[in-house]
Formats: C-alpha cells, sequence, structure tokens
C-alpha cells in the first residue's frame, strides 16, 4: 500500500500501472525486463521508460516528431474552441434574439438544451466510427457539419429555421466533445498528456467563454446572426486545415509487453549487447527495428497520409462498439468522471443561460455588450487555470512515481482535484450569494471565473486518469462521460424557470452541494481504484466483451 492506494491482492500486474521511471530500486515483477529494449524518453526526460512503449514504425504516431504531434492538437483545439463558442456564444443577447424571433428568453434557453442534447446522442453514432474507421474521417464529417450550419442558421428566417440549423449543428459538434482526448492518447506518452489536455480544455473553455466575450460586441454593433456568420468564416479556414494537416492518429500496435517478449525470443545478440542501458532513439532512415531486428514499415508519403480510409482498426462488430459506453459508464472511474465532469460542466453551463436575465435586470442593468463582457472573468482565470494544471498534473504524476520506486499508478492523476474543489466551492456558492445580496457586480463575475477555474482544474486529472486506467476503452470512456450532455439538456430546459421560482441563492447553493459530494467521491476512488481496476481485469465476462476481438 503506497499512501493509502490499496494493492489488488490477486493480480502482480493491474492494468494502467506502469513502470515509468528507470530506478534501480523496482519492485521485484518488473527486475526481469531488459532494459537496453525499453525505449526511453529525450534531454530532461531521458531517465523516464516511455508509457505506451512505441513501435519501430515511422508512421505510429507515438514517434511522430512533437512539433507535428502539437501541429494536429493546435488545429482540432482551435476547432474544439470554435464549437465551444457556438453554443453558449449567443447568451449574451438572448433578451434581443427571443424578441426578433417573436419567442420568449426560455424558449430561446431551450434551443439551447436541444443542441446539447443532440450533441449527447450523437457521440453514440460517431464513437462506432471513429473506433472502426480511425478519427480523420469524423473530424472532417463534423467540420463541414459546422460549417454548413453555421451558413444555415444566419440565413434562417424564423425560429423553426434556425431551431433546426442549431440541431443539426450539435451533431457536428459531437465529436469534437471525444475524439480529441482520444487523439491526446493516441499521439503522447503518459508523461505528457496532462499538459495536453490542459492544452485541448484551454482551446475548449476559452472558447466557451470567449465566444460569448466577442459575441456581446457583434450582437450589439452587426446583429446576431453575424455571430454565425463569423463562425461560418472560421470553419470555413479551419476545415481546409482539417483536411490536410491533420492525419489519421488511430494505430493498432503491440501491447509493450507482447513487444517485449516479441524481442527476447528474437536473437538481437550483439546488436542488444551493443545497445545496454543506451536510450534507444529512433531515425525515420532507419529501416530495421533496433530492439527486434525486424524490418520496419515504411514511410507514408504526405499525400498517402491525406487518405479517408486506411483500414479498419478493430474487428469488434459496430453494435458491440455501440453497446460498450453503456457497460464502461459503470466502471467506478468512468462513472465518477461523469459526476465529477459532467456536474461542473453543466453547472457552468447554466451560468450561460442565466447570465443575460440576472446582468440585463436591475440593479446591474448591463447592455448586451457589457454582459458579453462577463465571460472576460472566465476567460482569464481558465487559461490561467489550464496554462497551470497541465504541467502541474504531469509533474505531480512524476514526482509520485518517483517516491514509488518508479512505478506510476493512475490515481497519482487525483490529488489536484483538492485545488478543483476550494475553487469550485468559492465559485459555485459565492456566485449565488453575490447575486442574491445584490453586491457590486465584481462579486458574481469572479466567482462565475472561479467556476470555470474549477473545471480547468479538474479536467486534467479527470481525463488523465481515465485515459491511463482504461486506455484501449478511452473512447468508449469518453462518450459515457459525456453522457452528461443529457444531464445538461435537463437542467437547462427548465433553470429559467427554477431561477424565476426560487431565487439565485437557492438554486446555486444546491448547485455547490452537488459539486462538493461528487468531489469527495474523489477519496474512496484514491483508495480502491488500483482494487476495482484488478477485478475488472479478472472479470471474464468484462474481457471478452470490452476488449478488442
Amino acid at each position: 500500500m503506497v499512501w493509502g492506494i490499496l494493492e489488488d491482492k490477486h493480480m502482480d500486474h493491474v492494468p494502467g500501472t506502469v513502470l515509468l521511471a528507470d530506478t534501480a530500486d523496482v519492485p521485484t515483477e518488473y527486475r526481469a525486463v531488459p532494459r537496453e529494449l525499453l525505449k526511453r524518453g529525450r534531454g530532461r526526460n531521458a531517465h523516464i521508460i516511455l508509457a505506451p512503449q512505441p513501435s519501430d514504425s515511422p508512421n505510429d504516431p507515438l514517434n511522430w516528431p512533437t512539433w507535428r504531434k502539437d501541429a494536429i492538437l493546435t488545429i482540432v483545439g482551435l476547432s474544439a474552441a470554435v464549437v465551444g463558442a457556438y453554443g453558449p456564444m449567443l447568451s449574451p443577447g438572448f433578451v434581443e434574439i427571443a424578441a426578433d424571433l417573436d419567442i420568449t428568453v426560455n424558449t430561446l434557453s431551450q434551443a439551447t438544451a436541444w443542441v446539447i442534447l443532440l450533441i449527447g446522442l450523437s457521440l453514440f453514432i460517431f464513437n462506432p466510427i471513429a473506433k472502426k474507421l480511425g478519427r480523420r474521417p469524423v473530424y472532417a464529417i463534423s467540420s463541414v457539419i459546422m460549417l454548413t450550419g453555421s451558413v444555415w442558421g444566419a440565413v434562417s428566417q424564423n425560429y423553426g429555421s434556425f431551431l433546426a440549423s442549431r440541431i443539426y449543428s450539435g451533431v457536428g459538434m459531437a465529436p469534437y466533445e471525444v475524439l480529441v482526448q482520444c487523439t491526446i492518447a493516441d499521439m503522447y506518452f503518459v508523461h505528457e498528456r496532462a499538459t495536453r489536455i490542459a492544452i485541448w480544455n484551454m482551446f475548449l473553455l476559452c472558447g466557451i467563454s470567449g465566444g460569448a466575450l466577442i459575441a456581446g460586441y457583434i450582437i450589439e454593433d452587426q446583429g446576431w446572426k453575424w455571430t454565425l456568420i463569423w463562425c461560418g468564416i472560421l470553419f470555413g479556414i479551419l476545415l481546409p486545415l482539417v483536411i490536410f494537416f491533420v492525419p489519421e492518429t488511430a494505430y493498432r500496435r503491440q501491447s509493450w509487453e507482447e513487444r517485449l517478449m516479441a524481442a527476447r525470443a528474437n536473437d538481437s545478440g550483439e546488436e542488444s549487447q551493443e545497445k545496454k542501458g543506451a536510450a534507444v532513439e529512433y531515425n525515420e532512415e532507419q529501416t530495421v527495428a533496433p530492439e527486434t531486428g525486424i524490418q520496419a514499415e515504411k514511410k507514408d508519403s504526405f499525400f498517402r497520409s491525406l487518405r479517408f480510409y486506411s483500414g479498419v482498426y478493430t474487428e469488434t462488430p459496430l453494435w458491440k462498439i455501440f453497446l460498450r459506453p453503456m457497460v464502461i459508464f459503470w466502471y467506478p472511474a468512468v462513472l465518477w468522471a461523469f459526476l465529477l465532469y459532467g456536474a461542473t460542466l453543466t453547472w457552468i453551463v447554466v451560468f450561460s443561460v442565466v447570465n443575460a436575465v440576472i446582468f440585463t435586470a436591475p440593479p446591474y442593468n448591463f447592455s448586451i455588450s457589457q454582459t458579453g463582457l462577463i465571460s472576460l472573468s472566465p476567460f482569464l482565470l481558465s487559461l490561467i487555470g489550464e496554462l497551470i494544471s497541465g504541467p502541474m498534473n504531469d509533474w505531480v504524476c512524476l514526482w509520485l512515481a518517483k517516491k514509488n520506486r518508479g512505478v506510476y499508478e493512475p490515481e497519482f492523476r487525483l490529488p489536484p482535484i483538492i485545488i478543483s474543489f476550494l475553487i469550485g466551492v468559492a465559485g459555485f456558492f459565492g456566485f449565488g450569494a453575490t447575486v442574491h445580496y445584490q453586491t457590486h457586480w465584481s462579486g458574481p463575475v469572479i466567482c462565475f471565473g472561479l467556476a470555470n477555474m474549477s473545471l480547468a482544474f479538474s479536467n486534467a486529472s479527470v481525463f488523465g486518469y481515465v485515459i491511463d486506467a482504461h486506455k484501449e476503452l478511452s473512447e468508449e470512456a469518453f462518450v459515457a462521460i459525456n453522457a452528461r450532455n443529457l444531464l445538461t439538456f435537463g437542467l437547462t430546459y427548465f433553470v429559467n424557470d427554477w431561477l424565476a421560482r426560487d431565487g439565485v441563492l437557492a438554486v446555486f447553493n444546491v448547485l455547490g452541494t452537488v459539486f462538493v459530494i461528487v468531489n469527495v467521491l474523489t477519496i474512496p476512488l484514491w483508495v480502491y481504484g488500483k482494487r476495482i481496476r484488478g477485478y475488472i481485469a479478472r472479470n471474464e465476462a468484462l474481457r471478452r466483451f470490452m476488449h478488442e476481438d
């Protein structure tokens, strides 16, 4: 037992537990692994044994240069930012837009709820496609839908057409809620993931808050339809970038344990002796695997990397992939992530739905552009939170792994939740109190930002933990987690009526209390998480149904 994490009593090696640091004092079960066959990081990370272990193919995303990986992440991250902005960007002008469409503000907020519902349902369609055929075609389809949906919304002449365009766009928004995390898991090693997850979240959260910030001025100066026109322009720019510079990141490789077994069975004799104790570095020109002496795969040309179909990535039938999220939803790690991420993000969406109602009324009497400026607080605080949370989470994991004799546990992702918990409590309870007691506008605006900052800190832990604990099933896990859209749909559909009936203090006290409860669930996950992973790995029925055929 290390720092309260209970060891599994039935398995020596629990899935998710990896040897991360190259230290002399490691557990007995890892001492039989020939160190000269393990690939390590470079530069200041030269002491880190790479997990997962990359293949020897130049087409393996793990072997791509860092600049290429980061360029791909930037493109899909920018797309996620515009997708994040697309949903709540109209919120500063809800009163004006409702009047223009001859509907009530509550009806308009329900349009946002329908978008969220379609996102949640569409995930169950896109996940099997991405798992079976790869991420690239799904990214392209999503970008096309968002481009055409933005144009449709901009030319709509009535509420029916406007609502249909939003629902259609909701289908295109879905992949950017799931696939970016999977792409990160495809391209980056364990010790790099939290920082990249934080970068993706920075794009997404800054898009959500920054979109409303800019949209307030656009609605006031150009009209609300121009917010959709600008989204169409941005998607028109991003679509070619996705097509030409986001190759397929799904890749079929043996697990590093299988590769090591194959390497030990192969007579690598003199070559292994020459490389003993040294880091194995990949050279793009080499055609022979340094560990095994096996002929390496030829590097794809740029034009070949642009193909939209590059084979099938799993033999598992689509129906089984479709059902897996419903099963993995009940895995304790995934259920915890659904509750923590789902509740926090849903409560933040509530802000975008109610802000126009609260701040355009007395005592604040904000204009549309001033209501949009409220989002400057979450924009800045989310940015600060993401810049800190990702590197901090990776550092905590490496430090704990070093203290744990070089062995990394996915539970090492969880300690930073303490920070997000404290910030979130101040944000959610503080917002309700400051609005109720009519403090200066800076009070609720800062609390709004703190709530977003809390999500920025927790996401690195939530998604990092799920990826590390259930890497093979990360797509299904993220679909299950993003079933939170059904929760968000339900709450945004009636929150304005709830707010009018009970008042902002009561509403946000309830939201804050739920936030506290779901955060406290992190404690039993820290203690029993490894045993739970061991139990799931030993369950033969789950193994047959959930793992690849």
